[in-house]
């Protein structure tokens, strides 16, 4: 970790769920994936980490140093490696060649790398993500969570239907779940650094957050064709390359959210059954 990150303890920065948490959070997992697949999504199975080079081409290490995360194996040249005062020191590891992801998507991106797409494309895929925080709060802000996504591949239309479509989505079920939510502009770091991107992000925001509270719990992002270049993403019969967006979902997040607001998570989901049999 870099110098800056807080104390990684499982009671804060790394939760495990009890059964009925975790039943909860099956449940919300299967609720979002259901919306996915309605909309016509197939299903897609990333890996928990990747080479450091695909990371590398969304400009990870560039806009997002401060979070991110990378993994080696131990120096065992000079015999077994044992941990101290609960860390390995840098000169018992060798090379970091594998980065933990932030964000789900990337699988996405990654696995229709050099594709042409004969059509307007939609994936769901669910990931463990990895953050290195300044500080940690138990649920809220971990340093390993899950993030459900349903990502658009194609035009630009086609990205922004999803996006539509889905803060109607979210914000209907927030409300049937009595939990209030605000739909928030918010920057996106992955066009910081690329001043065409910055400036149209400025112009027009390319993300919003779903605040209960002071906690987002789910966004809706454009990329504009950021990863379907940096991919090298096509859509057939169409110039350039593909548009993409995303409809991410912090798992852990809507728990910390729903027991707040429930009182315990087998309220909670019963709560969460009804308002899916609710709504459309």
């Amino acid at each position: 970790m870099t110098a800056h990150a807080a104390s990684v303890t499982r009671t804060d920065a790394l939760a495990i769920l009890d059964p009925d948490q975790t039943d909860l959070l099956r449940e919300l997992d299967g609720v979002f994936a259901g919306w996915g697949r309605t909309a016509g999504a197939r299903e897609i199975l990333p890996p928990p980490v990747y080479p450091v080079e695909d990371l590398a081409k969304f400009d990870v290490y560039t806009n997002f140093p401060h979070l991110a995360l990378v993994a080696a194996p131990l120096e065992l040249a000079g015999g077994p490696a044992e941990p101290s005062d609960g860390r390995f020191a840098p000169d018992g590891l060798r090379e970091a060649r594998l980065g933990l992801p932030h964000a789900t998507c990337f699988g996405a991106y990654l696995f229709y790398e050099d594709v042409e797409l004969d059509q307007d494309t939609l994936v769901t895929l669910v990931n463990r993500c990895f953050r290195n925080e300044d500080h940690y709060v138990p649920l809220r802000r971990l340093a390993s969570f899950q993030m459900r996504e349903i990502v658009a591949l194609g035009s630009y239309d086609h990205t922004q239907r999803l996006l539509a479509e889905f803060t109607e989505r979210i914000i209907a079920f927030g409300a049937a779940l009595g939990v209030a939510l605000e739909r928030v502009a918010a920057s996106d770091p992955f066009f910081e650094n690329d001043g065409a991107r910055a400036l149209l992000s400025r112009l027009s925001p390319v993300k919003y957050e779903f605040q209960a509270g002071d906690l987002a719990i789910a966004s809706v992002n454009t990329h504009r064709n950021f990863f379907g270049e940096r991919c090298r993403i096509r859509l057939a019969g169409e110039d350039g390359y593909a548009y993409t967006s995303c409809v991410a979902f912090g798992l852990e997040r809507w728990l910390a959210v729903l027991l707040d607001a429930h009182g315990s998570a087998p309220q909670a989901l019963a709560a969460v059954r009804d308002a899916a049999t609710r709504l459309p």
